[in-house]
């Protein structure tokens, strides 16, 4: 995506000693044969810090509106920011839990609810003119996705130890070292294609978005900010309902009878289809 300045920009310029880091980081890099780094290649990672600290806010917030559970058990009869949060966490909970039960779904869904949170403000903040999306740069879309590839290998060994890598290896010994080098490739592309996905929409989908509102301010660009909006969500769901698939998987028990083997081929069908056509 091309680079333009932002309001990130104007508060990066503040800090000129921070600049001046970044322009020896870039010379370090272009030494040893990198990318040059320039002060630009710092916006994403400042804005996904605003995002962090809004996401907490946010939460601060909300937390203190259920401080007393007793009123807290009764909905609000209007839209309002508690509202909002438990909707969001809902949703992606019951993904979640329709997909794996409501046991490990309890127990899984820190890693995709925190996603699910950070990206969906990452995407909208790209609907704020001036700003761009953090998630537009495949730095930031790598790091969500590798941390969800550790994540969900983690989970896999910790629930079926030594049997996680033998599942790998398939039902029969004398494909197993076929069978296992392409599961072992699968599961380091998961990352990327998820990262990439992710980058390339947004980024698109930001660059349309500034051109059509760069050529006319008003009203005209209402309809591609609407398709904008939906974009920024389908995204987050695409993200985090492949990697609620991919912990599934990985956490799928072998002694789980036909019910499981289902269950898994399922699962596993719904991946692929999904890292296809999303």
């Amino acid at each position: 995506m091309p680079h333009h300045a932002s309001f990130f920009s104007y508060l990066l310029a503040l800090f000129p000693a921070l600049g001046e880091n970044v322009k020896n980081l870039g010379r370090l890099g272009q030494t040893a044969g990198g990318q040059a780094v320039w002060p630009g290649s710092l916006e994403p990672i400042a804005a996904s810090l605003f995002v962090i600290l809004l996401i907490t806010g946010l939460a601060l917030l909300t937390r203190a509106q259920i401080t007393n559970y007793d009123v807290a058990v009764i909905p609000d009869d209007k839209f309002t920011l508690r509202a909002f949060m438990e909707g969001f966490v809902g949703i992606f909970y019951g993904m979640m839990k329709d997909m794996m039960g409501p046991a490990r779904a309890k127990r899984y869904f820190p890693i995709v609810g925190t996603s699910a949170f950070f990206i969906f403000f990452s995407n909208i903040l790209g609907l704020i003119p001036g700003l761009r999306p953090p998630t537009s740069t495949w730095n930031i879309t790598a790091a969500c996705s590798i941390i969800v590839f550790f994540a969900f290998n983690y989970y896999g060994i910790k629930e079926n130890g030594l049997g996680y890598f033998k599942h790998l290896a398939g039902p029969v010994w004398w494909l197993a070292p076929l069978i296992f080098f392409i599961e072992v490739l699968s599961l380091c592309i998961r990352p990327v294609t998820l990262s990439i996905r992710l980058m390339l929409n947004m980024a698109v989908d930001h660059l349309l978005a500034s051109i059509v509102t760069g050529m006319v301010m008003l009203f005209v660009p209402i309809p591609i900010l609407m398709l904008s909006t939906l974009v920024c969500v389908v995204q987050v769901v695409v993200f985090c309902l492949l990697s609620s698939i991919y912990i599934t998987l990985a956490t799928e028990h072998e002694d789980h009878g036909d019910a499981g083997a289902h269950a898994h081929s399922h699962a596993k069908a719904d991946a692929h289809s999904e890292t296809a056509h999303a």
